[in-house]
């Protein structure tokens, strides 16, 4: 007699995890399944196109070849992977999801799980850097750029990880009664550690980034009087209200899925189901923001965007004043005009340091 408490189901297909928990497989492909796989597909294509035009303005740009924005770029490319696990998940759901082996289920989850984690510690190394510097009112970190890179490297070795866990043994194929509703195959001690261990570090990050923020707050108004040090400290304040903007929209998009994930890890009986893939949707479209909110914030980062994107499609930009933009210098960016005129433009970034 072999106690089925302790029976390893491996060779069982996807279909037998769902029917143990009671989540229904689509046979068939409904009207709402073309409408979601479709605008999930578009976008997807928006964020990987988004992220890229990020992390190739900040390789250009010698304006932003500093560790913030160097970090910030490692957070473009956790949301351009992020847009790749989702576009893999949007051909692997629905009735697709029936001819799914057991470890392409795992592929699939453990790919949103490591760009989760990417994005986490990620914004937790930008906490770090952004108290390093701040406390002192400076513009950039000293970190060199070797650690930078040693750091970049090490935030995507845990990502990958903490994405192999479940795959690695921490599901629950050997106890069918632990299976959570949302991931058929993980365990639902699982969820629960992953949902705990993220919403803590959203909250150290919140904490954190309000201590800087006040801190910045106060330090203005003893700042006020000194009229030479106005453009460093807009500057300091501009890239702060960035950076928090980022996390404040990472926390509204992912908090409510982790409390779904938590309420389903403690088997409340909720319904868990019937929010699953709104609240998916609302984890993919943070994706996205991060490059319109540097649109939106830094205005040298948006002119980068137009210059880039001109260079791409001249035509539709006109051979004017961003047709012949190199991105050459620290300190001056030349423009050539249809003339052959060079026009040179300083850096307010230099002027901004030397305060």
């Amino acid at each position: 007699y072999v106690s089925m408490d302790f029976f390893c189901y491996y060779d069982s297909n996807v279909s037998f995890f769902y029917l143990n928990v009671n989540k229904t497989i689509p046979e068939e492909w409904r009207p709402q399944d073309y409408v979601v796989v479709g605008l999930g597909l578009t976008v997807c294509v928006f964020i990987i196109l988004t992220n890229i035009l990020v992390m190739s303005a900040i390789f250009m740009n010698r304006r932003f070849h500093y560790p913030i924005y160097y970090l910030l770029g490692n957070l473009a490319a956790a949301d351009l992977f992020a847009g790749i696990a989702y576009m893999h998940l949007m051909f692997h759901t629905g009735p697709w999801t029936k001819k799914l082996s057991i470890y392409q289920w795992f592929l699939r989850q453990g790919l949103i799980d490591t760009s989760l984690t990417a994005s986490v510690i990620n914004l937790m190394a930008i906490a770090l850097e952004r108290h390093q510097t701040i406390f002192t009112m400076q513009l950039h970190s000293s970190m060199t750029n070797r650690r930078v890179i040693l750091l970049i490297l090490a935030i995507w070795l845990i990502a990958i990880v903490m994405g192999l866990v479940p795959t690695m043994g921490w599901n629950c194929m050997c106890d069918l009664q632990n299976c959570s509703k949302m991931a058929p195959l993980y365990s639902r001690s699982y969820l629960v550690f992953w949902a705990v261990l993220n919403l803590f570090s959203f909250t150290v990050m919140v904490v954190v980034y309000t201590r800087i923020f006040i801190y910045v707050r106060r330090k203005n108004l003893r700042m006020s009087q000194h009229t030479s040090q106005t453009k460093h400290k807009e500057t300091v304040v501009s890239l702060m209200r960035t950076v928090f903007m980022i996390l404040g929209c990472f926390v509204i998009c992912w908090t409510p899925g982790l409390v779904l994930l938590l309420l389903d890890g403690v088997n409340c009986g909720c319904g868990v189901l019937t929010y699953e893939k709104y609240m998916l949707v609302l984890a993919e479209f943070n994706s996205l923001m991060n490059p319109i909110i540097y649109s939106y914030r830094d205005q040298d980062m948006r002119r980068t965007f137009k210059r880039i994107l001109c260079c791409l499609w001249p035509r539709a930009g006109g051979r004017g004043q961003h047709a012949g933009v190199r991105f050459n210098t620290l300190e001056q960016e030349v423009l050539t005009d249809s003339n052959g005129t060079q026009t040179t433009h300083h850096s307010d970034a230099k002027s901004a340091l030397e305060h």
